[in-house]
């Protein structure tokens, strides 16, 4: 697995991997679980998304996309 995104969100990080499964990549849904309001604790970068290694490229190119149009909203 590759993280591909880090998100700030959980509500925007489940939103975009809904989006990716739609595009037909297999995202990990890891926003389940741990304490409400704290991510990443080690590292403070947001939730991160992450697929197979080999859909990594092509859906990084497409998570950014996704999230530069789900932000500007």
């Amino acid at each position: 697995m590759e993280i591909i995104a880090r998100v700030p969100d959980p509500a925007l990080a489940r939103s975009l991997i809904v989006a990716l499964r739609a595009y037909g990549f297999n995202p990990v849904d890891d926003t389940e679980g741990g304490l409400p309001g704290y991510t990443d604790p080690f590292f403070g970068k947001g939730i991160p998304i992450r697929v197979p290694e080999e859909e990594a490229e092509d859906c990084r190119v497409l998570a950014e996309d996704l999230l530069k149009e789900m932000l500007a909203r």
